[in-house]
């Protein structure tokens, strides 16, 4: 059995108040867990593979595509691939959530 905690994952963003881990990879996922402090976002980007989000902890904003809701903890957001989505923390408290992207995005 693995398991895999948070403060293990290797940072792979940390800008202007949001920081990413990577906590698992492998050829069928990739999981990443964002952290955002109070007020920051994670600009809106695309994926080349779907893509879900899981709230862990907070409230914030999830955007796809033209959507912006929204969203607290227990809640699971889905992104298709190739479309527009951003994480937006707009409370005074962390805004935590786990992003698992299938399949594992091709690196190049």
């Amino acid at each position: 059995m693995k398991i895999i905690r948070p403060e293990d994952g290797a940072t792979v963003y940390d800008k202007n108040g949001v920081t990413g881990k990577n906590l698992l990879s492998n050829k069928n996922a990739e999981v990443v867990r964002i952290e955002l402090s109070p007020g920051s976002s994670l600009p809106v980007h695309t994926t080349p593979v779907d893509i879900f989000f899981y709230i862990i902890e907070g409230r914030g904003e999830i955007e796809v595509g033209r959507d912006r809701e929204p969203v607290k903890a227990g809640s699971i957001v889905e992104s298709p691939r190739d479309i527009p989505h951003g994480l937006h923390n707009t409370s005074e408290a962390p805004f935590k959530v786990l992003v698992v992207k299938t399949p594992r995005p091709r690196r190049s």
